[in-house]
């Protein structure tokens, strides 16, 4: 494996997402990685819908949680892991769009808390429209060999 450099949060995020065969599995990708702000996109894909033909609102929870976890890694020091511990997500219209952005950024930074906030937008060929919104709290893990990057 490659040295990666402790400062280069963008590097690790990137790396800890290309281990999450979830997001591969939902066709999602990085698209956006700044301090304390992450951005994750996705297209349609009727796979990935309920019974109205929407997008599920498990999918989009998913979506939410990872960007809101990784805006936490990139606030962390290297040698520490990021675990969600309890999130809330208000869906606010249909899933339904050619594809997704699901933001998240960091609300409170902290040593052993992380309160973050995401929004889910679905994409068009018009303005993007606010699909959901998220506040999550993720916990800092250092220490335990079973949980890193």
């Amino acid at each position: 494996m490659d040295e990666v450099d402790p400062g280069d949060f963008r590097t690790r995020v990137r790396q800890s997402f290309g281990r999450q065969a979830f997001m591969g599995t939902l066709g999602a990708e990085l698209t956006r990685v700044e301090h304390a702000m992450v951005e994750i996109e996705m297209p349609f894909d009727a796979k990935l819908t309920q019974q109205h033909g929407f997008l599920h609102a498990g999918v989009i929870s998913a979506a939410l949680d990872a960007a809101c976890g990784y805006a936490a890694y990139t606030v962390i020091d290297p040698d520490a892991s990021i675990l969600t511990i309890e999130f809330k997500v208000n869906l606010l219209s249909p899933g339904r769009g050619e594809r997704f952005l699901f933001r998240g950024e960091i609300t409170k930074p902290g040593s052993t808390i992380i309160v973050a906030d995401g929004r889910a937008y679905a994409l068009t060929n018009g303005p993007a429209k606010l699909i959901a919104s998220m506040s999550g709290s993720m916990m800092v893990i250092r220490g335990r060999e079973d949980v890193t990057g």
